[in-house]
């Protein structure tokens, strides 16, 4: 019987090879960079908002995160929440947008009265109504709004790059829109209960994939790293009632109870002359960006996985 040459065996050896189902290399592949663009609006023009979308747009970042879209003094109208839809669509990276607490708490009708609710949802209609991101590429969402109970919080979304697992969560500047008045705080108390959901989702999701952290976006800012006080005697009309305290007991519960780490990123202010940076404690770890672009980049199997760096370098 005659041989077969050594040219058809190495052919038939690259046959089987591509028909084989590709494997995922080393952890080294799961590197890549996101971009967070803080609340960089001021009343009078959106051109330092253009400079950091331009900025973050020029790299090869895996996503972008925008906080908010205009500015507290700026119109609620349709008019600017249209025009910023269009302007993020041209972003030639895929982008997630946050709802800021100027976008929607504070705005009022031609009455005067407060239109907050019905704005957060056109902001909905505008910026989270389909199952991905905006911009010229798009990423794949998972949106909280499929659950049937929670249809309305489609501002809430998560998705994954490499082993981590990333996820917006409406939590508006302004003490998580807690409003001091009598009687029912109905958006705000509903919400809660709709972030409670989430994040118990989000971290089985991640422990059940065995990711390597999660990375968590919001407006304001948890002080994730604030030591639990001790019960308070006020109450929780009093105008010192801190809306985020609930959420933050949360995730502080959930990281511990997490084998990976836990990145809270926000757009809260920073000091005079500060730089964005991560602060850690344990596993749980806090970025606030202020109104800078910066970018990160995820290196799996280093030591802090999370590197800061300035968006227009």
């Amino acid at each position: 019987m005659r041989r077969p040459s050594a040219s058809v065996l190495l052919a038939a050896a690259l046959c089987a090879a591509l028909s084989l189902p590709a494997v995922a290399g080393g952890r080294d592949d799961d590197t890549h960079h996101f971009g967070v663009i803080g609340h960089s609006f001021d009343a009078r023009s959106d051109k330092r908002f253009r400079k950091a979308l331009e900025d973050t747009s020029d790299k090869t970042n895996a996503f972008v995160v925008v906080t908010g879209i205009k500015h507290g003094q700026e119109s609620c109208g349709d008019r600017v929440f249209e025009a910023r839809r269009d302007l993020v669509e041209r972003v030639r990276r895929p982008v997630i947008v946050l709802p800021a607490g100027s976008d929607w708490t504070a705005c009022r009708n031609s009455a005067g009265r407060t239109n907050a609710v019905e704005r957060l949802n056109r902001l909905r209609e505008l910026f989270h109504g389909e199952p991905n991101s905006l911009g010229v590429k798009k990423l794949s969402l998972t949106r909280l709004s499929m659950s049937p109970r929670f249809r309305a919080y489609a501002e809430n979304a998560h998705w994954t790059v490499g082993k981590v697992l990333y996820a917006s969560v409406n939590l508006p500047a302004n003490n998580n829109h807690y409003l001091a008045a009598a009687g029912r705080n109905s958006e705000y108390e509903d919400r809660q209960v709709a972030t409670r959901f989430w994040l118990n989702r989000l971290f089985t999701l991640a422990r059940g994939d065995k990711l390597d952290a999660i990375v968590l976006f919001s407006e304001g800012d948890l002080k994730p790293l604030t030591q639990p006080e001790a019960p308070s005697l006020l109450r929780r009309g009093s105008p010192a009632f801190d809306g985020f305290a609930a959420t933050r007991k949360q995730v502080q519960a959930l990281a511990k109870k997490f084998d990976g780490k836990v990145l809270l990123v926000d757009s809260a202010g920073l000091g005079k002359g500060k730089r964005p940076e991560i602060e850690w404690r344990g596993n749980l770890g806090h970025l606030s960006v202020d109104d800078e672009a910066v970018e990160v980049e995820v290196k799996p199997g280093s030591t802090s996985l999370f590197v800061v760096k300035d968006a227009a370098d």
